[in-house]
């Protein structure tokens, strides 16, 4: 199973999250920010994936600026966006670590999916 980080600042999104990925076996690292986000990813535990949320409040460019920097510091990383915006062309332009989405809201069926596919 996978060591995946979530990043999303809204401790229920992220409780959800973190409660359906366990329950798949993968190990869940939380950060609900860019700072807390990037403790995890320069310490030396390989992290498989990142699961980010692309409307972060307190960053410009919100889940892109995590996945940009998680990508540096750990560049196989595989990245999982998410948002309750509807996909759009901008959006998919600034995907990086294979960059594939699911939108909220979603079901734990979906994101089982989704994590799925992110490893294949």
């Amino acid at each position: 199973m996978a060591i995946i980080l979530i990043v999303e600042d809204e401790m229920f999104i992220r409780q959800s999250a973190e409660w359906t990925m366990e329950d798949l076996g993968h190990t869940i690292l939380l950060a609900s920010d860019l700072a807390s986000a990037l403790l995890h990813l320069s310490g030396t535990k390989q992290i498989d994936a990142l699961f980010v949320d692309i409307r972060l409040k307190t960053l410009t460019f919100g889940g892109y600026d995590v996945a940009n920097q998680a990508i540096r510091l750990q560049p196989g990383l595989r990245v999982l966006y998410t948002s309750g915006s509807s996909l759009s062309a901008e959006m998919t332009e600034l995907f990086v670590g294979g960059g594939q989405f699911i939108q909220k809201p979603y079901s734990p069926a979906q994101l089982e999916h989704s994590i799925g596919e992110l490893f294949h």
